[in-house]
C-alpha cells in the first residue's frame, strides 16, 4: 500500500498512475476540495485562474489529458500567444521567438549578437553551484541576462537569476554545454519537431484536478494527517478520519509541510524548511477595450528588473483565451512581488491595485481606471531552486531507502507538466 498525502496536481497524478497499474494507494487530502494551487474562481462575468494559467503540452501530456477526459474542455491558445514581449526602454517589444532569430532581430545590441555568434566557439567550463546569470553571462553576455534570462525567470520562478542554480533548474542547457561545447550548438542538435501547444480549460484550470479525481477510487477529503509513526516496516498514518497504513509514504505537500509531518520520526527533516518559497500577489484588473490603445497583440508582457517596475509582468488573458471576460473588455492578470522583491506585497489591497494600475496605464496607454479589480494573494507562491536547496534534495534523496518519497514542485521542477511527468515516473519506481 503506497498512502499518498496531498491532493494537488502531483498527487492526484500519482494516484492515478497508480490506480491505472492496479497498485494499492490511499490519497489524504486535508481540505474538503482537491487542486492545491490550481484554483479558478469565477466572479460575475469573469474568470480567474489563481495559480498556474496554462499548461505547455506535448505528445505524452496530450494523451494523459485524453484519458482523463478533458479534450472536450481543451482551449488552444490563439496564435498570437507566441508573440512574447519585454519592456526595454519604457516599452514593450517582442522578443525573438527562436534561438536562430536571436542573430536577426533589432531587439539586441550588434555587441550581444556578435556574443551570440561567439558563443558557438567558447569553451565549456564548470562551475560548482553555478548560478544562472553567471552561466548566461559567461556564454553569452550581460544583456541577454537582463532582457531575456530575467524577466523569463521572474516570470516562471518568481525568482532571482543571481541566486538560482543551472543545474537545478535549466539542467538541459548545461548538459548541451557539456556534450556539445554550445548551448546553441545543442538545441540544433537537439531541434525537436514536435509541436507544444499552450492549452486552458473552458471552465479555467480547476479543470484539471477535478477530472483527474474522478477517475480516482480511493481519495479521502477532510482527512488531516496527525501524526506519522513507523511500525514493523510500515508507516502508521493517524487522521482525524482513522488510521492508514502503508509499507510506502509519498509526500505530495510544499517541503515545510512535509518537514512538519516528518519531524515525530525524522527531526532531521527540518532540513527541508532550508527550502526558500517567493511571495507573490495576483492582481486581475478588467478594463474597457476601447480604453486600451495597445494592441495587445501576444500572450504577455515581462518586465527585466533593471527597468525598475513595480510589477514583474501581466499576461493579456483576453487575448489568449475566450471567454474570461466580456469581448468588449480586455483582461490583465499582473504579478507583484517574487524573490527579489517581497516587500512588495505587504502593501495594502488598495496601494497594489492603484500601483498596477498607474504602471499598467503607462505602458499600454490605458485612459481609464478598471471597471473591475481582484486580488489574490500566495505567501509561499513557488519553491526557489537555490543553494539553500541543496541539502534538501539531497537529504530526501536518501530518504527513498526507507520507501519515503516525494512528488512535489519543490523537488524535479515547478511546471505543471513536470509535476504529472515526475508521477508518471514515481507511479513506475514504486
Amino acid at each position: 500500500m503506497v498512502i499518498i498525502i496531498g491532493a494537488g496536481i502531483s498527487g492526484l497524478s500519482l494516484a492515478y498512475f497508480l490506480e491505472q497499474k492496479n497498485i494499492a494507494y490511499q490519497l489524504l487530502e486535508k481540505s474538503n476540495e482537491v487542486g492545491g494551487y490550481l484554483q479558478t474562481k469565477k466572479i460575475s462575468d469573469f474568470q480567474f485562474d489563481l495559480g498556474a494559467n496554462t499548461i505547455l503540452t506535448d505528445e505524452f501530456l496530450m494523451n494523459f489529458l485524453k484519458e482523463i477526459g478533458t479534450e472536450i474542455e481543451i482551449i488552444e491558445a490563439k496564435d498570437v500567444s507566441k508573440n512574447r514581449y519585454i519592456l526595454k526602454k519604457g516599452k514593450y517589444r517582442a522578443l525573438p521567438s527562436k534561438p536562430q532569430h536571436l542573430l536577426w532581430n533589432n531587439f539586441f545590441s550588434w555587441k550581444t549578437k556578435w556574443k551570440i555568434y561567439q558563443e558557438l566557439k567558447k569553451k565549456k567550463e564548470n562551475f560548482d553551484n553555478e548560478t544562472l546569470s553567471h552561466f548566461f553571462e559567461r556564454r553569452f553576455s550581460k544583456e541577454i541576462v537582463d532582457y531575456a534570462l530575467t524577466p523569463f525567470v521572474r516570470g516562471i520562478y518568481a525568482g532571482n537569476p543571481d541566486n538560482l542554480l543551472i543545474e537545478k533548474t535549466f539542467p538541459l542547457l548545461k548538459k548541451y554545454e557539456e556534450e556539445y561545447g554550445s548551448v546553441i550548438r545543442g538545441f540544433i542538435k537537439n531541434k525537436s519537431t514536435e509541436r507544444k501547444k499552450t492549452i486552458s480549460f473552458k471552465n479555467g484550470m480547476r479543470t484539471l484536478p477535478d477530472f483527474i479525481a474522478k477517475k480516482l477510487k480511493n481519495i479521502t477529503l477532510d482527512c488531516e494527517v496527525e501524526n506519522i509513526q513507523k511500525s514493523n516496516e510500515k508507516y502508521i498514518i493517524e487522521t482525524n478520519k482513522g488510521t492508514f497504513e502503508g509499507e510506502k509514504i509519498v509526500f505530495a505537500l510544499p517541503s515545510f509541510m512535509t518537514s512538519k509531518l516528518l519531524c515525530n520520526i525524522l527531526p532531521e527533516s527540518k532540513v527541508l524548511n532550508e527550502i526558500e518559497y517567493a511571495p507573490m500577489k495576483i492582481v486581475y484588473s478588467i478594463y474597457e477595450k476601447q480604453d486600451v490603445k495597445h494592441q495587445l497583440n501576444g500572450f504577455g508582457g515581462l518586465n527585466p528588473a533593471v527597468e525598475n517596475t513595480f510589477c514583474l509582468g501581466s499576461i493579456w488573458n483576453s487575448s489568449i483565451f475566450e471567454h474570461r471576460c466580456k469581448e468588449n473588455q480586455v483582461m490583465f492578470t499582473t504579478f507583484v512581488g517574487g524573490s527579489a522583491s517581497p516587500e512588495k506585497t505587504k502593501l495594502s489591497e488598495q496601494e497594489t491595485k492603484e500601483k498596477v494600475h498607474q504602471e499598467l496605464a503607462q505602458h499600454y496607454n490605458i485612459v481609464k481606471k478598471p471597471i473591475f479589480s481582484y486580488i489574490y494573494f500566495w505567501e509561499k507562491a513557488l519553491p526557489q531552486y537555490d543553494k539553500n536547496c541543496i541539502n534538501a534534495h539531497q537529504w530526501i534523496e536518501n530518504q527513498q531507502k526507507d520507501n519515503i518519497f516525494v512528488c512535489a514542485n519543490w523537488y524535479g521542477g515547478v511546471s505543471l507538466g513536470d509535476c504529472i511527468k515526475k508521477a508518471k515516473n514515481l507511479s513506475e519506481n514504486l
